[in-house]
């Protein structure tokens, strides 16, 4: 999910490991456990020249358990070599230290495995990306609480029993939006499934996920054997189906399909792609259907584009920026999402 929200997770869980005893530093401790996964954006550009490979580290090796582990123990080692002198000298053992890194890690991990993007939580021995799709990578129904609670708790004294049921209630709270979000993905699933059998669209596969910032309004996609079909549903709309299913062509004969730098990407969109040709010579727009389009009408307004062209022998991507969102692209949705 987005870093306030991972931030916020890893501070809650430095607090109920270290915070009877070191009080708002084991915020500050936790804070930096969960912020720490997504510093693999840098890593990955580092470690790669290619676009595409750098992409796809992206929720990779350091979000995974055994990462986890790992950099719990390095941190942990670190932290209490750092921590433990003078007056402070056996205060804290080294294990609980290993603890609040470790659930810090561990637990901005799993909470993105809630969201579309994937997780390679099993990483380095598996690729697999888990993906439960119940959950925007930015809900602020999900952050808000939680770091209203958080903010609440510093005020008291590490030893406060209102401290203590403060952190209970965060978690609380979080937790309970979070089986919401997986009863409302189990409800729209279906609604999606009976008007895709109703419609007769026979397919392979298909997904649903929330739109950003909300979980009212539901994105689906569908594969069939020659093309998807995309649509939007609110759970507050009136009829108990989607509008509409926009067609979209998949193209994907465009694409050398053997490439490495194409299999990673064919990858990273989990295979619900298209391609569209572009005037130069060996130049695409690949876009991931994973993610909602931008207007429901328009198969071509896919938020998450890519231009990929052919450099020497790699392909290179950039990506695009659609057309910042204008006062009608927030009444539209704000209406969508109302189910108007």
């Amino acid at each position: 999910m987005d870093s306030i929200t991972q931030i916020v997770l890893g501070a809650a869980c430095g607090e109920a490991v270290l915070g009877k005893k070191i009080g708002n530093k084991a915020l500050f401790f936790g804070a930096i456990g969960g912020t720490l996964p997504d510093l693999d954006v840098f890593v990955g550009d580092w470690l790669y020249d290619s676009e595409i490979q750098s992409m796809a580290y992206h929720r990779g090796f350091m979000h995974s358990i055994f990462f986890a582990i790992l950099g719990s123990l390095i941190l942990g080692f670190l932290q209490h070599w750092i921590y433990n002198r003078g007056k402070r000298i056996g205060k804290i053992r080294r294990q609980e230290w290993i603890q609040l890194f470790f659930w810090s890690l561990l637990t901005h991990s799993i909470l993105d495995c809630f969201t579309a993007y994937g997780t390679q939580l099993f990483a380095p021995f598996s690729n697999y990306r888990v993906a439960f799709d119940n959950i925007s990578v930015a809900d602020p129904l999900y952050t808000l609480p939680f770091l209203i609670c958080l903010i609440a708790m510093m005020f008291f004294k590490r030893s406060s029993k209102t401290r203590s049921i403060l952190l209970k209630l965060a978690f609380g709270i979080s937790s309970c939006y979070m089986l919401f979000t997986l009863a409302n993905k189990a409800y729209v699933h279906n609604v999606f499934k009976s008007s895709l059998q109703d419609q007769g669209i026979e397919y392979l596969r298909f997904r649903t996920q929330p739109t950003i910032l909300n979980n009212i309004l539901w994105y689906a996609i569908a594969e069939s054997e020659s093309c998807y079909y995309a649509a939007l549903y609110s759970i507050l709309d009136g009829s108990k189906a989607p509008k509409k299913w926009q067609k979209i062509p998949k193209n994907h004969e465009l694409l050398p399909t053997e490439d490495q730098d194409i299999k990673t990407l064919i990858w990273f969109s989990n295979g619900f792609y298209s391609i569209s040709k572009t005037d130069e010579k060996e130049a695409y727009i690949f876009k991931d259907l994973r993610y909602p389009l931008m207007d429901e009408e328009d198969s071509n307004s896919s938020v998450f584009s890519f231009f990929i062209y052919k450099e020497n022998i790699n392909w290179m991507l950039q990506p695009i920026y659609m057309e910042q969102p204008n006062e009608k692209n927030f009444e539209d949705f704000w209406n969508r999402l109302k189910g108007i």
